[in-house]
Parts: structure tokens; C-alpha cells; sequence
């Protein structure tokens, strides 16, 4: 029978520890011995922390600590460096939605495990807290000056969760001062701000885009910080990709630095929780389950990729090539491929590929217009960037938010198919070049997205009301969860090719590996090699 998980109130919890629970010598480390990036020692620190923020751990029926490889992915709390901050009954218990709720609040020693697929002898692994709402907040509801953001590129959803975070706010806990701050990060000091309330954002979910405007780099930590002061700010809702959730990182960090270092807690009086919902089309936010609007992105691909198999069915050797989002991580392309089953190879970023030689794509190409007289191909836009980079002789130019600048290789795969058959008149082709990406960033979320857009919102209000900070929300292993932001933004969520998913549209079109067996397990390490010394 599976050991209980209870509260321990023998040892503190530091922002965004990892703790292996269980064993005495783990379980009672000294609050010298902790350690916290940037921080030298805590022992300065008052010993008292909120029961909200202490550490969960394994207990056997006889109440003795058990080491069974329980780890606490855990988040920061405003009473680490606020430890006299009070706490207030959640207003959530008076409201009409949830007096029919069973059990309204999330217990404090609630874990969602990372895996949930483990052998017998295996340790339980790596755990994050449960999202929800928590018996005790933080914040009294009329002292709340909640302010949301939205930073990188377009995605399906960004309105729903702007109108969600909102209406939580105002329908749930009763805050009605609630900004919305326009353009990005630069919108904190150069732009002005959106009054929003339950009216304002009513219809915002039927649009795409961002309400608030949005804008890639502009992150000027003191900048943000000060206009957070100045304009007595005490709850930050971020909405963006990894790159996004550094910078409220960052933001966190700061106002953690002054509280220890400058004691800005007693000087300026800073009681900020700021909240992290990732955004990103392209799927490759670690830890989670998916990012929200990626189904959205999925079904809508499946329109570019009909519309391309209709052209290239209805002329003699029609080459279709579909580009779709995936700077890094070949998500979009692989599911769009795998649920519309009209394609015949999918190129994606993780695997690599060659054209010409045995088992090269133009050997391929030329064998499946044999048999079916035409083809699909598509092509995730961070693919081949290599070949397209030497061919082109172009320097790794980066944007705003230092992504590095793509080439564009779907007109590049075109030219070079055009140009392969063109050779000795080999066989006469048609191709067809569609890129629907900015169209699939800027249409609404379909209503899986909606729904899944509504419970991040609901999440990140309910860990900022219970004193939450610092972290980010998402679904791990379909149990949403308050996960540490350095969590998501170390590593990106990339294909496996060797898991088998790959080998399931590998299955499904047909198309060859590009590579022989003895060479991928290499080509597998370099692309890995590759991912981890990425910038973003």
C-alpha cells in the first residue's frame, strides 16, 4: 500500500527547491545547510513559515519518515522573505459556484507526479504541487492590484486566458483592479494600461491574436520592477513562452533580491506574486503536458494540408509541400501528420534528413509519384536550417527575443525538387507551396483550447491568492500543477525519435528514417547536442 504523504513542519521550504524526501538525514537538513541561487545563506531568516509552504513528505503507518525517492518540485511563497505576512479565509467558500463543491480546497500535502509510469522497486520521483484553491490567501481581495501581460509571438488562446485570469479574479475572489498592461514588457514603462474588467474582456475569447498587444524582448528588469512600485502593483500575470518565463523569472528574482539583500520588504513594502502561463504554439514547453492553442494549431493545419493534397491530386505528379510552426520542436507537424493521414513524408527539426543518394528524399519522391502520382510533404519550419544556412551562406541573425532568424525552408525544398527534376528532363512535376503559419497563429482556440485556457487561468489566480510566486502553471500528466519556472525554461520538450510516437508516423507515411541504423543513434546525439547549446 502506498505510504501517505502528510505535512512536516521539521524543516523549511526555500523558493524553488528540489527536496528528496524521506530519509532523517534528508529530512532534517538545517537551515544553514540550504542553499538558493544568488543567496549565500538563509540563516537570517525567521524559522516561522505559513503551513501552506511546508515541504511534503513520505510517512510510513507508524509516522516514521520513509525513503522512497519522493521528490518536491516546489515553488517560492511570499513568506519566505515576508514571514510575519498574514493570512485571510479564501472568499472562494462564499461563493454560490462552489458551495456545491464536495471539497473546495486543495489539500497542502496534494503532489502530482511527473511520471505516473513506474516499475515496482522504482522511486516515486519527482512531484510538483497540486494547482488549486487553498483554505488560507494572502491578499484580502479590496488591497488586490492584479496586472496581466502578454509577451511573444501570437498564439490560439491568449484572449481566452486573459479573459479567464479576469473574470477569476473579480467572479471568484472579488477584486475589481485589475490592469492590463499593453505591448509586451515594454508596456510597463512606455506604454499605457487597460482598466479591465469582466465587461471589458466579455467577447475577447472569439478573437485571435492579443487583446493586450504583445512585443518579443523590451525586458528592462529595473525598469518593470520600479513601474511595479510605483504603480502598487501586487500580483503579475505573465503570458508567454520560455523565453516569456525567464523574464518573469527575473522579475521574481529582483523583488526576492531586494527583500533579502536591500530589505525593500520593510523599505518598499513589496508583496508581489508573480505568475507564469506558458504560451507556445510550437509545443515545446517542458514539463507540461501540451501548451494551450496547440490543438487549435493542429486542426487548422489539417485545412492547409487537405487544401494540398486536393492540388496535387488533381494534376499528374503533384508535389505538395505544407510549411507549419516549429522553430525547434517538430510537434505541429508530426500530430497534423499523423491525424490527417493524406501525407506522405514529414521533415521535422530532431531528425535529420538528405536529398540526394540512396534512401535520400528526391529517391523518394520519385518512387512515391510512381505508385500514387502524387505526394504531400510537410515541412516544420526549423527543419534542415543546416543545408539552408550553407546553401545560403547566411549568418545566425536572432530577433528581439533572441531566437535565432529562420530561413525559409519551404521555398528552399521547393527550388531544390524543381531544380532535381529539371535535370536531364527527368519527370515533369507540379508543385504546390503552401504556408499557413501566420494563419494558424491568429485564428480563436477551438473549444478543447478554450476550456484548457480556462483551468491555466483559474490556476495562476489561485496559487497568486494563496501566496504563490515565482512559478508556472500546467497540466503534468493531466493533473494541473504549480511548477517552479526554472522547471520549464532549463530544457526544451522536443520529439523523441526514439520514442513511439515518431514510429508511429514513420508507420503511417511510409517515408524512410534518412539515415541508416548504425548512423542515427548519432544523429540523434548530434541534434540533442544541438538543442542543448540553443539560445532562445
Amino acid at each position: 500500500m502506498e505510504s501517505a504523504i502528510s505535512l512536516s513542519s521539521s524543516s523549511l521550504l526555500l523558493p524553488s527547491p528540489r527536496r528528496r524526501l524521506g530519509s532523517n538525514s534528508q529530512a532534517s537538513i538545517s537551515l544553514r545547510n540550504l542553499r538558493r541561487p544568488s543567496l549565500k545563506s538563509r540563516s537570517f531568516l525567521a524559522p516561522s513559515l505559513s503551513r501552506q509552504n511546508r515541504p511534503i513528505r513520505s510517512q510510513s503507518s507508524n509516522h516514521q519518515p520513509v525513503d522512497d525517492g519522493f521528490v518536491l518540485e516546489d515553488v517560492p511563497h511570499l513568506t519566505d522573505f515576508l514571514p510575519n505576512l498574514p493570512s485571510y479565509p479564501n472568499p472562494i467558500q462564499q461563493s454560490q459556484a462552489y458551495a456545491v463543491v464536495k471539497q473546495t480546497f486543495v489539500s497542502p500535502a496534494d503532489a502530482v507526479a511527473q511520471k505516473v509510469v513506474v516499475q515496482a522497486d522504482s522511486p516515486r520521483g519527482v512531484h510538483f504541487r497540486r494547482a488549486g484553491p487553498r483554505e488560507k490567501v494572502y491578499f484580502k481581495s479590496e488591497e488586490v492590484r492584479a496586472c496581466i501581460v502578454t509577451c511573444g509571438g501570437l498564439c490560439p488562446g491568449i484572449n481566452t486566458v486573459i479573459r479567464e485570469i479576469v473574470c477569476g479574479l473579480n467572479y471568484m475572489y472579488g477584486v475589481e483592479d485589475i490592469l492590463g498592461i499593453e505591448g509586451g514588457y515594454r508596456g510597463f514603462y512606455s506604454k499605457n494600461t487597460l482598466k479591465l474588467n469582466p465587461k471589458v474582456v466579455n467577447d475577447i475569447h472569439k478573437k485571435g491574436g492579443t487583446f493586450l498587444r504583445t512585443s518579443r524582448g523590451g525586458h528592462d528588469t529595473n525598469k518593470i520592477v520600479d513601474n511595479i512600485q510605483d504603480r502598487g502593483i501586487n500580483q503579475v500575470y505573465i503570458i508567454g513562452g520560455d523565453g516569456t518565463q525567464k523574464g518573469a523569472a527575473l522579475i521574481y528574482k529582483h523583488v526576492v533580491t531586494f527583500a533579502y539583500f536591500v530589505k525593500e520588504v520593510e523599505k518598499r513594502g513589496l508583496q508581489v506574486a508573480v505568475a507564469g502561463v506558458p504560451k507556445t504554439i510550437d509545443n515545446d514547453i517542458a514539463v507540461i503536458d501540451k501548451s494551450f492553442g496547440f490543438d487549435t494549431a493542429v486542426e487548422e493545419a489539417q485545412r492547409a494540408i487537405n487544401a494540398a493534397h486536393v492540388e496535387v491530386e488533381s494534376v499528374d505528379n503533384g508535389i505538395g509541400i505544407v510549411k507549419l510552426m516549429g522553430r525547434y520542436s517538430g510537434f505541429i507537424a508530426s500530430y497534423a501528420t499523423l491525424a490527417s493521414r493524406d501525407v506522405d513524408c514529414c521533415l521535422i527539426p530532431e531528425s535529420p534528413f538528405y536529398l540526394e543518394g540512396q534512401g535520400g528524399l528526391f529517391e523518394f519522391i520519385e518512387q512515391r509519384l510512381k505508385e500514387n502520382g502524387h505526394m504531400v510533404i510537410v515541412v516544420a519550419e526549423g527543419a534542415g536550417q543546416e543545408y539552408v544556412a550553407q546553401q545560403m551562406q547566411a549568418a545566425g541573425q536572432k530577433d528581439a527575443s533572441g531566437n535565432k532568424l529562420l530561413l525559409d525552408v519551404g521555398l528552399w525544398l521547393t527550388q531544390k525538387i524543381k531544380d532535381h527534376f529539371a535535370k536531364g528532363q527527368q519527370m515533369a512535376i507540379n508543385m504546390k507551396y503552401i504556408d499557413p503559419t501566420y494563419m494558424i497563429r491568429a485564428i480563436p482556440s477551438n473549444a478543447s483550447d478554450n476550456i484548457y485556457c480556462t483551468l491555466l487561468a483559474h490556476s495562476a489566480v489561485h496559487g497568486a491568492m494563496a501566496g504563490y510566486s515565482g512559478f508556472t502553471v500546467g497540466p503534468v500528466n493531466s493533473r494541473h500543477a504549480y511548477i517552479p519556472i526554472s522547471c520549464v525554461t532549463e530544457t526544451q520538450n522536443t520529439v523523441n525519435l526514439t520514442d513511439r510516437m515518431w514510429a508511429r508516423l514513420l508507420a503511417s507515411t511510409n517515408q524512410p528514417s534518412f539515415l541508416e541504423r548504425n548512423e542515427f543513434q548519432d544523429g540523434v546525439d548530434l541534434m540533442n547536442s544541438n538543442m542543448e547549446n540553443t539560445s532562445i
